[in-house]
């Protein structure tokens, strides 16, 4: 028993409609119009807007390089007159420190001079008091040898007393052998 709807179409066989054989003309007329509008459409439109924005890329990315070549030259240019502005400075400061030492040591050698002279001339003075304390010392030593002679001479030998000048003689000439004068 057929359908009405059945019966309308004849005896179709069944199955996919793709694998219809009276259709593939239709189908391969309609695949060829649509590979050309797409080869139209893709060589006219896309593909040169994405060559155009390839191209603009390379470009970009060139000047970019450029732009970075040329940087890196100025930051060499730069690093090499900071190095020599620092070599510069360092050499000046060298020159200043050197100088500096120099001076220092010119005026510790005048202080130095200058001490030297004052401890010479106070060492000079010293010795000049020191010789004239000496030198009163032994007079008095010697007065008081003398004095102390005649004083004693007096007491035990009366008759030698009567000689003071020999006794003086005699007490100098001891104390001059012994180093006092």
């Amino acid at each position: 028993m057929a359908t009405g709807a059945e019966q309308a179409h004849g005896a179709a066989a069944p199955g996919m409609p793709q694998l219809d054989f009276t259709t593939f003309p239709n189908q391969i007329f309609w695949l060829v119009v649509t590979l050309v509008v797409i080869y139209l459409v893709l060589t006219r439109l896309a593909i040169p807007r994405i060559a155009t924005v390839l191209a603009e890329r390379r470009g970009t990315v060139a000047n970019d390089l450029a732009t970075a070549e040329e940087l890196k030259l100025k930051a060499q240019e730069a690093e090499a007159t900071y190095e020599k502005a620092l070599a510069d400075a360092r050499a000046e400061a060298q020159k200043i420190v050197a100088e500096a030492r120099a001076e220092i040591n010119r005026d510790l050698d005048a202080a130095n001079a200058r001490a030297e002279a004052e401890i010479a001339a106070r060492l000079a003075e010293s010795e000049t008091r020191i010789a004239a304390i000496r030198d009163t010392a032994t007079e008095n030593v010697r007065a008081v040898a003398r004095e102390t002679a005649v004083e004693v001479a007096r007491a035990i030998l009366p008759a030698a007393a009567s000689d003071p000048a020999a006794l003086v003689s005699a007490v100098d000439r001891r104390m001059e052998m012994e180093g006092g004068a």
